[in-house]
């Protein structure tokens, strides 16, 4: 049966916003639509990073003081309440929501409340010093804040801090996307599909992210941060800086605003996935181009005015970006790329962006661009030295990121229907489980290469074990196109203790480049995505230790919706020393962990049917990808 309803669907308001960039909190953080003035810039050399030594340590610090209007405790600045910086950061845009909703929908609390937020890097602040601390351990030493560090030290940890303090912790229906770049934007997605198919009043959605020298050291040993200043779609172009924030907005469908006016409108949202490379963008444009064109069909129109793209001035992103955009929208419209202005904020961007592309669109002004030099022919952009007076009806949202995530969001001034979607039921086709994985094996099954599958890190291996398991069990073909999810309970944990060792003995300059794409928890997405033909939309999730379910849910969410005709899911956990220890130190030794992957494959079709008002128990569920156990027994 399906769920059948050719009405319109009614566009996505934004009825509250919350932000903080380095160009300040609230509505600075994002003003971009100021007549007549050229782009502002935040970002400066960094005294921190220099400090570490970094060749490029150029990055754009939101304030220090981050004031809490609504916090239980009273007025307060986040950075006195939570020792980790991402938290702070969260904490304050989170606080604005709050203070909007209390105002303009008193009885907010008492609806049908989620939550999905994304962040490239979570409580990676505190997992820098959660590994240095177990280093010292090991050395004999001791270490009496072991388990507070633990605590925060969870790509988790920053947003269940945050939902605690605010009394939201408790709230059914919330997911984390481990998307990276693409992680907010991917959140502002999934929070419309809850919204319509009408399981949701509210969804508070977006992302956040703080600076640490971990990703730093990351970046800049790919050559992707700037040695000088970021130029996107200019010529020498060379690379972004980071920048830290966060930004959230609460989402209602049109019809449900009751007092409060919405800001601005969200009517399309599409995802993809490149399939081609961890790091490099499809050259050609195409996968980022699907993701718009999905969005334009979501939102009934092909025409937008305003391009707010991802533009991380790297040489092969902007040209891949402006292949996307005269495919997607034909002859450019004004392009904005909001990171050479506040720096690159990572899991914040997607939201920060789209704040910065309403405030164009609510005071019909096209803001200019940052950069400076001529033009590259090669990635050509529509870039404004002056913000312009012009008429601005709808945006176009880009977002690209690690693992060739793609992901895209149509904004409007003015609330207009969408095309009717049929919603499907969705079943688990097919399942595997595998407990280990070697390289002889995996290239047996995979056709990959020895020695580049021996360059993995054991959780992809693990997982594209599983993928190829599934492959050889439904045959190859029947993936082909599929989405995929990343389900994870403690992600890359180890591989970020093993990266971040390195670090610690040879210094942030020597880090492994090649190493450190899989910190990502959506590496394990991409690595499968580019072995199987896996195009439809890509991302991670963990939202606690439970993940695997949430992946779960997330993947049906998208085959329900018409996201994607199917949708692999992808559950691994390598089970290491540092896992291990983060449980006990966190008084969860009892909690079962075991190395090992599970992959399921979604449809429409056939197989066990899945219930979208399930939802995953972070608290007491197995951990990783032992929660999906159930779903193969019951579908063989």
């Amino acid at each position: 049966m399906t769920n059948a309803s050719f009405d319109p669907l009614p566009c996505i308001g934004a009825i509250a916003a919350g932000a903080v960039s380095a160009f300040g909190i609230g509505e600075a953080a994002f003003h971009v639509a100021i007549p007549a003035e050229p782009a502002r810039i935040a970002w400066k050399a960094d005294a921190a990073l220099q400090t570490a030594g970094l060749r490029r340590p150029f990055a754009a610090r939101a304030p220090e003081h981050l004031p809490l209007a609504a916090h239980p405790g009273g007025p307060a600045n986040a950075s006195d309440i939570f020792p980790d910086r991402a938290a702070a950061l969260l904490a304050c845009a989170l606080d604005q929501v709050v203070c909007t909703l209390d105002r303009t929908r008193p009885r907010w609390r008492d609806e049908r409340i989620a939550i999905a937020l994304g962040t490239s890097s979570g409580g990676m602040l505190s997992a820098e010093q959660f590994f240095h601390a177990r280093a010292q351990i090991a050395a004999g030493s001791s270490h009496p804040d072991l388990g507070a560090l633990a605590e925060r030290a969870t790509y988790f940890a920053p947003v269940r801090e945050v939902l605690t303090a605010y009394d939201l912790h408790k709230t059914p229906r919330q997911t984390l996307l481990l998307a990276a770049c693409a992680a907010s934007t991917i959140g502002v997605g999934i929070g419309m599909r809850w919204l319509d198919r009408n399981a949701a009043d509210i969804v508070i959605a977006g992302g956040f992210d703080g600076i640490s020298l971990f990703v730093a050291a990351g970046f800049e040993a790919l050559r992707a941060t700037t040695a000088s200043s970021p130029n996107p779609f200019r010529i020498g172009r060379d690379g972004m800086c980071l920048g830290e924030g966060a930004a959230l907005l609460a989402l209602v469908r049109r019809g449900n605003e009751q007092s409060a006016a919405p800001l601005f409108f969200v009517q399309g949202f599409g995802a993809s996935t490149d399939g081609v490379h961890i790091t490099a963008p499809d050259a050609t444009g195409s996968g980022l181009a699907r993701a718009a064109t999905a969005a334009f069909a979501d939102a009934g129109t092909t025409t937008v005015d305003l391009v707010s793209a991802h533009a991380t001035a790297t040489p092969y992103n902007d040209s891949m970006e402006s292949k996307a955009i005269l495919k997607a929208v034909g002859d450019a419209p004004v392009v904005h790329p909001f990171k050479a202005q506040i720096g690159h904020t990572l899991g914040a961007a997607g939201v920060l962006e789209t704040l910065a592309a309403a405030d164009a669109l609510i005071h019909q002004v096209a803001p200019a661009a940052a950069g400076a030099g001529p033009l590259d022919p090669e990635a050509p952009a529509t870039l404004l030295a002056i913000a312009e007076p012009r008429p601005l009806h709808r945006a176009l949202k880009l977002s690209a990121a690690f693992g060739g995530a793609n992901a895209s969001l149509v904004l409007s001034r003015e609330p207009q229907s969408r095309p009717a979607r049929v919603h499907k039921p969705v079943f688990v086709q097919a399942g595997v489980h595998i407990t280990h994985t070697d390289v002889a094996t995996l290239s047996d099954l995979t056709g990959i290469a020895r020695d580049r599958l021996a360059r993995l890190d054991m959780l992809c291996k693990l997982g594209l074990c599983a993928v190829a398991t599934l492959a050889a069990h439904v045959g190859r073909d029947t993936l082909i196109g599929a989405g995929i999810v990343a389900g994870h309970g403690l992600a890359t944990l180890d591989t970020n203790d093993a990266f971040d060792a390195r670090k610690r003995a040879r210094g942030p300059t020597a880090v492994e480049p090649r190493a450190f794409p899989a910190t990502s928890p959506n590496a394990v997405a991409g690595e499968c995505a580019i072995a199987f033909k896996l195009t439809g939309p890509s991302f991670a999730t963990g939202a606690g230790l439970d993940g695997a379910t949430e992946a779960l849910l997330d993947a049906a969410e998208l085959v329900a919706a018409g996201d994607a005709t199917a949708m692999v899911v992808v559950a691994a956990d390598d089970a290491g020393p540092a896992a291990r220890d983060l449980l006990a130190a966190t008084g969860q030794a009892d909690r079962l962990l075991t190395q090992g992957a599970v992959a399921l494959l979604l449809t429409s079709h056939s197989g066990v049917p899945v219930d979208l008002e399930s939802l995953p128990d972070h608290e007491r569920s197995p951990v990783g990808h032992l929660a999906l156990l159930p779903w193969i027994e019951s579908a063989t």
